[in-house]
């Protein structure tokens, strides 16, 4: 591979692009050993210092957690390596518009915090899916929810962020893909199975550290590189790559509509109309119902460190237009050949992919830029942070909405298990699903992301609003609306990867009545057609009465009678049933036994019983959203001046 040339810049090469070994020095190696030492230390002691031994304690981390660590940990889990990757990429391949997608979440964060986690902990559930089961009542809305959770957690993150993940250590070390996953989810798997959320959120506070710091100082570098802001923006519109063969100049030129996040409603990569609505509800779903953010949420000591959480993880989401957008601008700038390649046989030869190499754009920056050992250090902890998150939600989800159903009388211990032992099999699953997600959405990673989302949940975000803020919403018409919704996402999704995404110089053979539509206004057109059918089918249909609602919906959150659900919970939290326990013998346990129980937090001693008058005071205060005057007011005060700085972001950059 020959240096790339770009107006006035030259840069050394970091290797061809099946990736030599770049880290290859004891400096380097000696970083990320420290790293990973670092990180398990944190996982041991969150482990060590909190209970892991019951479901509370191991999916909710005994809802003892406050503000800081809550942000961090719903910032980190939100920004994986496919984040660095997919976002950097397509900034490499369309400019800032993409960056619109991290400041969206501004205005749904403090959404969250205000609105949706409220009625989540009056409710007293641990799972979104128990949520929408105390809702409208039924088991077939809960195990669709936590089936369809499932399958995206796999589609779009687990193997999305190992597929990133893998390109970074490919480049950088040379590996195997393949190997370069196997390696990741070893380490990863390993604290997420022992340490319960508690264990995940307190190393995802460190990996927010180490990923903010060391971007910024990448960013520093890039910036350096072509001299400042002003000659980013002249030299990234003249990004060329030399070999263009007879394709379109509009496949290879940057687009004219580059700098600016609203783009042409008909004509844009990114329409502003989807951007600013069809987005919105995607984000909706994402960051008020998915398992992976609101778990964090439910684990906060009360309301007020929930929305202070949530305030700081918006400050945080302001980032990733420096972090990523514009450093993958900056790489295409330096690497126009390879990161900006149109024509197919040179983008084999440099990242193994025919569709295009922007997912390289970012690691290509990292490794010849910055200290190999501590970018891949931070890569790691972007990729890990986020797969942990979705391992423990995965696993809860599981657990409490499937599990529970086909064994009732499980012990805790034997749920314990049961959730551990899915994260193994959900990580064959993603390994197995990596090369589609190679090749969609003209390898472009994030799009890939986006599009599928925008297919599979516009249903369940209108479910969810109108579950809160609708109490004539029944179980009928919830269910068939995401029936139907479901059908009709399936059909575009389905179609789009039976004709494939294509790409520029290729179009895909996709009928413009199918694939024609972009996927963030196809988002707007699907929650629509569900809302309508839900209510629709909903005001046709016998309404829930009102006891049955207390504190599950907006209207009747203040509600302090006690609310008859409709249907019995499947687990009891309170079992003295163990179907796991088989006679111990007298003498107890041995000290291997002990020593393995001890670390995956199976102590084989029991908690004391508590009576009726103490679990009716427990259930009191994990379904207290009182504040304290004081805080409330700083929290609104800094939601507002969030929602401000988001207002002007927009218009500065629109």
């Amino acid at each position: 591979m020959s240096a790339d040339s770009s107006p006035g810049l030259t840069r050394p090469r970091s290797g061809d692009g099946g990736g030599g070994a770049a880290v290859n020095n004891a400096a380097d190696i000696s970083v990320i050993v420290i790293y990973f030492l670092v990180v398990l230390a944190v996982g041991v002691w969150a482990m060590v210092r909190t209970n892991r031994s019951t479901v509370g304690g191991f999916f909710l981390a005994g809802r003892s957690m406050v503000w800081w660590p809550i942000g961090a940990s719903l910032f980190a889990s939100n920004i994986g390596s496919g984040h660095f990757v997919g976002i950097a990429g397509t900034a490499a391949a369309g400019g800032i518009a993409i960056g619109g997608f991290e400041w969206n979440a501004l205005v749904v964060v403090v959404i969250l915090g205000w609105l949706f986690v409220p009625i989540y902990i009056k409710a007293g559930v641990v799972t979104m899916p128990e949520y929408l089961k105390k809702r409208f009542g039924g088991h077939r809305i809960r195990i669709y929810l936590s089936v369809l959770s499932l399958f995206l957690y796999v589609f779009t993150k687990i193997s999305a962020d190992m597929f990133s993940g893998a390109i970074f250590i490919n480049q950088a070390l040379g590996l195997n893909i393949y190997l370069a996953v196997v390696i990741l989810l070893l380490i990863t798997a390993l604290y997420t199975v022992t340490g319960g959320l508690a264990a995940v959120i307190y190393t995802d506070t460190l990996q927010t550290i180490i990923m903010v710091v060391g971007s910024f100082i990448l960013m520093g570098f890039a910036f350096n590189e072509v001299g400042g802001y002003e000659n980013f923006q002249v030299l990234y519109m003249k990004s060329i790559p030399n070999i263009t063969a007879n394709i379109s100049a509009a496949c290879y030129e940057p687009r004219p509509d580059s700098f600016h996040i609203f783009r042409n409603a008909l004509t844009g990569d990114l329409p502003w109309p989807g951007l600013v609505f069809g987005l919105t509800i995607q984000a909706t779903w994402y960051w008020c119902t998915d398992q992976v953010i609101v778990q964090r949420c439910l684990s906060a000591k009360n309301l007020s460190h929930v929305k202070a959480g949530c305030i700081l993880c918006g400050y945080l989401k302001l980032l990733p237009m420096f972090l990523m957008v514009f450093p993958g601008m900056i790489s295409r700038i330096l690497y126009p050949n390879e990161v900006a390649c149109v024509v197919p046989a040179e983008c084999e030869k440099f990242c193994d992919a025919s569709v295009g190499c922007t997912n390289i754009a970012y690691p290509k920056l990292v490794l010849d830029l910055m200290p190999d050992g501590l970018m891949l250090s931070v890569m790691m902890a972007s990729l890990m942070s986020s797969l942990t998150s979705i391992f423990n939600s995965a696993s809860t989800l599981f657990t409490m909405d499937i599990y529970t159903k086909v064994r009732r009388n499980a012990s805790e211990k034997e749920l314990m298990i049961a959730g551990r032992v899915f994260i193994m099999a959900l990580i064959g699953v993603s390994i197995a699903w990596i090369p589609i997600v190679q090749s969609a959405q003209s390898g472009q990673l994030f799009d890939y992301i986006q599009s599928i989302t925008s297919y599979l949940t516009p249903p369940i975000a209108a479910v969810f609003i109108l579950a809160i803020f609708c109490k004539r919403v029944n179980e009928a018409g919830a269910f068939y609306g995401l029936m139907i919704g479901l059908a009709i996402g399936l059909s575009r999704m389905i179609a789009e990867f039976a004709f494939g995404t294509g790409t520029c110089a290729q179009p895909s053979s996709c009928p413009t009545i199918i694939c024609g539509v972009h996927y963030l206004y196809f988002s707007i057109i699907l929650f629509c057609i569900s809302c309508i059918i839900i209510l629709g089918i909903s005001l046709m249909t016998k309404p829930i009465a009102d006891h049955h609602l207390y504190r599950l919906c907006w209207s009747l959150r203040h509600h302090t009678e006690k609310r008859i659900d409709l249907e019995e919970d499947d687990w009891n939290h309170n079992q003295d049933t163990n179907s796991l326990d088989i006679e111990e013998p007298s003498e107890g346990p041995g000290m291997c036994k002990k020593a393995l129980m001890c670390f995956c937090g199976l102590e084989t001693e029991k908690a004391p019983k508590l009576t009726e008058e103490e679990q009716a005071e427990l259930q009191r205060n994990l379904t207290d959203t009182s504040e304290k005057p004081l805080w409330r007011n700083v929290v609104n005060a800094n939601a507002l001046i969030l929602l401000c700085v988001c207002v002007f972001l927009h218009g500065f950059y629109g």
